[in-house]
């Protein structure tokens, strides 16, 4: 099993290697476009990051306070759901 995997790392890191010896020089233009997609995905990534990181914090900090017996809402207020109707 381990031969196998070796065996494909092996091959890939010879396929990059090969290519960035024998690579050519390409002259291309870079359409303004181009600029601000790159710059969406980046903020797109900063944001899905930041959002899975606020997820975990948050189960995490809910484990912890769980485990140490600690109740974030034992100072607040809360109101009652009673309607009167007069």
């Amino acid at each position: 099993m381990k031969k196998g995997i070796l065996k494909v790392f092996g091959v890939g890191y010879l396929g990059i290697c090969a290519m960035l010896l024998f690579g050519e020089n390409s002259q291309a233009y870079i359409d303004p476009s181009v600029a601000t997609y790159a710059i969406q995905a980046v903020a797109g990534i900063v944001i899905a990051v930041g959002a899975a990181v606020g997820i975990y914090f948050r189960r995490a900090k809910k484990k912890l306070n769980d485990k140490l017996g600690i109740d974030e809402n034992k100072n607040k207020e809360v109101e009652s759901d009673d309607i009167i109707v007069k």
